[in-house]
């Protein structure tokens, strides 16, 4: 069995209402200037929490975070200049993934010499003084698991990864409660990107077997409850079901992480801003088709996860498992073609040499992608 690294959190705080537990936590009690950057919808959730942190005598600098989408190079450096001269030894992220993004790398830079573009990449950072703590509103990203964070280029008009064991949280706390209030929209493109992060795990070419028990059972979860999320947001079963699942899918990431799927998303979410989760959600179904012929056993295995009962040929199996999955996609209401999210033929090619430079994920790949496969792929979701 060949050697394999896992890096998660040293504090995983799971379970409904464990935002209530932050405050005890013995990190914050050990410092004394805690910066929390919080997107807008949880100010007011947080705000006993704040209280009770000054209470303590503890300084607070909180950051807002209010910028759409995805955040870029310039927003974060304006995070990082407003939160210089705190200098806080504890940084706390309150959102979605872009939140946490940004919350794991102002830990890592404040005070740092280095500076954004200098760690660009696996493991360009030189280490991490402050701590960090991470509790995600959405059930997605996996941030809060993750050695990764995520970054829009404006240059280059594509995603950027910094990857590094320093940017993996000291604690996180994962209350389902934290996802109530995210619309149905939101919760199904969240969902389906934790769904594509425990799939790309599975059928990745390093996947591993010490990795293959959380991509399963995150499949499962999410596979069973994303609908029931969606047409209900106040069901806290499900809600817990699908931050499991998330959280597992979190876990995939930093030692096997995700290929093609991801990959031919970067340009639809870089140059059109297509929110990321929803171009996973497109591109998904046929990058699975694509890659079914490498490895029919793992993609079968999949399928089975997904709920799938029949009997056949792994490749039926598979196949089945895919139209499984779209069948999710359209109960959840989420676009499957191309066009109807404004993406012309004209377009394709652009997308392709985007996608064909993302080689710290296309080598994940259980089969390879060209240029040509991956302008294929696109033209079939037109």
């Amino acid at each position: 069995m060949k050697s394999i690294t896992l890096l998660q959190p040293r504090k995983i705080v799971f379970g409904v209402n464990s935002l209530a537990e932050l405050v005890d936590d013995s990190i914050l009690n050990n410092s004394e200037n805690i910066l929390l950057l919080v997107a807008t919808p949880l100010l007011e959730a947080i705000a006993p929490i704040i209280e009770t942190l000054k209470n303590k005598n503890k300084a607070i600098q909180l950051i807002e975070y209010v910028f759409p989408g995805e955040p870029t190079f310039t927003q974060f450096n304006s995070l990082l200049e407003m939160s210089e001269d705190f200098n806080p030894d504890c940084v706390i992220g309150i959102g979605g993934g872009s939140v946490l993004d940004c919350a794991k790398l102002l830990a890592a830079l404040i005070g740092n010499t280095q500076k954004l573009e200098d760690i660009v990449g696996i493991g360009f950072l030189n280490g991490r003084a402050k701590k960090l703590i991470c509790l995600p509103t959405t059930s997605g990203t996996g941030s809060e698991m993750s050695p990764n964070a995520i970054l829009l280029n404006e240059t280059t008009a594509a995603k950027s990864g910094i990857i590094s064991p320093y940017l993996v949280p000291d604690a996180c706390y994962i209350d389902p409660i934290l996802t109530i209030s995210l619309p149905s929209r939101l919760t199904a493109e969240t969902g389906i990107d934790a769904l594509s992060h425990c799939i790309e795990a599975y059928t990745n070419k390093f996947a591993h077997p010490t990795v293959d028990t959380y991509a399963l059972r995150g499949i499962e979860l999410i596979a069973n409850n994303i609908q029931k999320a969606c047409e209900n947001g106040q069901d806290i079963e499900a809600r817990s079901a699908l931050a499991l699942g998330s959280m597992y899918g979190g876990l995939c990431l930093g030692p096997v992480n995700t290929s093609a799927v991801h990959a031919l998303s970067y340009g639809l979410g870089g140059k059109f801003h297509v929110p990321h989760g929803l171009a996973n959600a497109i591109l998904m179904p046929e990058v699975l088709r694509f890659n079914l012929s490498a490895s029919p056993k793992r993609h079968a295995q999949v399928a089975r996860a997904l709920g799938i009962t029949i009997t056949g040929s792994d490749e039926e199996v598979a196949l089945a498992g895919i139209e499984k999955l779209i069948a999710i996609s359209k109960a959840c209401h989420i676009p499957q073609r191309l066009t109807e999210i404004g993406i012309t033929a004209e377009i394709v090619p652009e997308l392709a040499d985007i996608a064909m430079n993302v080689t710290r994920l296309l080598k994940n790949n259980p089969r390879e992608v060209t240029k040509e496969d991956a302008i294929a792929i696109y033209t079939k979701l037109l």
